[in-house]
């Protein structure tokens, strides 16, 4: 028994399915089942949804934010640098020198009369002393130097967010690439199947041609050579829309072999932002340009901290202290408190060093900006051009498609009534696949260059309409 089921076209009333699988057994009816669920399982996919899934999932956004985190831990440790420092130390030392004994003894208040003899103080026993102590420091000013650290570790910190925003921005470029090129796949393997249809029924024209004596041998030879070489074409497409698929998984930070239906289809965007408007936008959204005004400031607020070095630091320290013969008694207390002023006069003008590598970096982080700014807008004028390129091809490609088309049907007319050659047929059959490739291409391109374009002028989002 044979089972047809509808085709692409085929319409189902409701009656159909009963019709069609009357007759069927029970264990053919599982294993119609089991055939279909692999189609079943595939969930629908559109392009938002596949950047959604990227941005969540993938390692390198995971990355780039724990990047972010860690510039944002840099702070805390500059601000540090406000807030005293408060240590704890515990110590026990044994010695009979006659200095550490006698002072040693008064620490732990309990030095008495006895302890003036001469024997005593020349050679006294062995002495305990278990110590704790707690001591607090802070720097009561510093001229800035502090301040300068925090600024630099802030401008570090966006200049780590800017280069998340690029990763994240890096990603959906590519998210988008990748699914247009299996939504890409999907339509040339389509435009390959159809191409192996038309052969088919060349050749059946043909043998029909040869049967009526108008045609000889050769003419189906030359068909059948060229079915054979539509089905090649079509066996590569299907292969290469199963890798297409695999590297969409891949840049979606999901497992290679996850079926997805993609529903955004491969059409050419109704319109687009004003290439002139993004390239001005370029110079304030870019991460790059971004990065390099930040990376400026950041070699001013190092040059500051440097020369912060040069002057005096004003510090406090304060201790409470607990000397005991035993762990727990024959204790004494004490504590201190001390304000000071510490002044490097001379390090081998490590600090002025320190200074002039400031001023220089500075220096060279103003040359790139100019350089990078420059950059950026040739970057944005690129893919503008690359898109408008793209748009004028489809309508080309149209337009080609078209015709393609309407010479095939006349070629085929003639070809049966004997006025025209194999030759003819097989000329305009591939004339019109290569056209159909060629506007499937364009379009591809159209798609790919527009995501580039909000990609150069620093304005592509999750939410961006390039990705509709």
């Amino acid at each position: 028994m044979q089972i047809r089921f509808p085709g692409k076209g085929d319409r189902l009333s409701p009656f159909s399915l009963p019709c069609i699988l009357s007759g069927v057994t029970p264990n053919r009816l599982i294993l119609l089942a089991l055939a279909m669920l692999p189609a079943a399982a595939q969930t629908p996919l559109t392009l938002r949804e596949a950047v959604r899934i990227a941005l969540e999932k993938h390692p390198s956004i995971e990355a780039a934010a724990a990047q972010t985190r860690a510039a944002e831990s840099r702070i805390d440790q500059a601000r540090a640098g406000y807030l005293p420092r408060v240590d704890y130390t515990e110590s026990v030392q044994r010695s009979n020198n006659p200095v550490f004994v006698f002072g040693t003894l008064l620490t732990q208040r309990r030095f008495s009369q006895s302890n003036f003899a001469l024997d005593s103080l020349n050679r006294p026993d062995f002495l305990n002393n278990f110590q704790s102590q707690v001591s607090l420091d802070q720097t009561i000013y510093d001229f800035g130097a502090t301040r300068a650290g925090v600024r630099s570790a802030e401008l570090s910190r966006q200049i780590t967010s800017e280069n998340e925003r690029m990763a994240r921005m890096g990603r959906i470029a590519q998210v988008a690439r990748l699914y247009h090129g299996a939504v890409l796949g999907a339509e040339s393997l389509e435009v390959a199947r159809k191409s192996v249809a038309s052969a088919e029924a060349d050749l059946a024209r043909a043998e029909a041609v040869r049967a009526a004596g108008m045609s000889t041998d050769a003419d189906v030879l030359s068909i059948q050579v060229h079915l054979a070489a539509a089905r090649e074409r079509e066996i590569t497409r299907r292969h290469e829309l199963d890798v297409a698929r695999a590297a969409l998984n891949d840049a979606l930070g999901l497992p290679l072999s996850n079926a997805h239906t993609l529903t955004t289809p491969l059409a050419e965007l109704a319109s687009t932002s004003d290439p002139t408007a993004l390239e001005s936008a370029a110079l304030s959204h870019r991460p790059e340009a971004r990065q390099t005004g930040l990376a400026t400031q950041q070699a001013e607020a190092q040059s500051q901290a440097a020369r912060a070095a040069l002057y005096p630091k004003i510090v406090a320290r304060a201790a409470i202290e607990a000397d005991r013969g035993r762990f727990a008694t024959q204790a004494g207390a004490n504590w201190f408190f001390s304000a000071g002023l510490r002044w490097n006069l001379f390090n081998g003008n490590a600090d002025r060093a320190r200074i002039d590598e400031a001023s220089h970096a500075a220096s060279a982080t103003r040359a790139s900006r100019r350089e990078v700014e420059s950059a950026v807008q040739l970057q944005v004028r690129q893919a503008a051009a690359a898109l408008e390129s793209a748009r004028e091809r489809i309508r080309v490609a149209e337009a080609a498609v078209s015709q393609a088309e309407e010479s095939l049907r006349i070629t085929r007319n003639r070809y049966e009534a004997g006025l025209a050659t194999v030759t003819d047929l097989l000329r305009n059959e591939t004339a019109l696949m290569e056209s159909r490739t060629r506007r499937l291409a364009a379009v591809y391109d159209s798609r790919v260059a527009a995501v580039m374009l909000e990609l150069a002028a620093g304005t592509l989002s999750g939410d961006n309409d390039v990705l509709q």
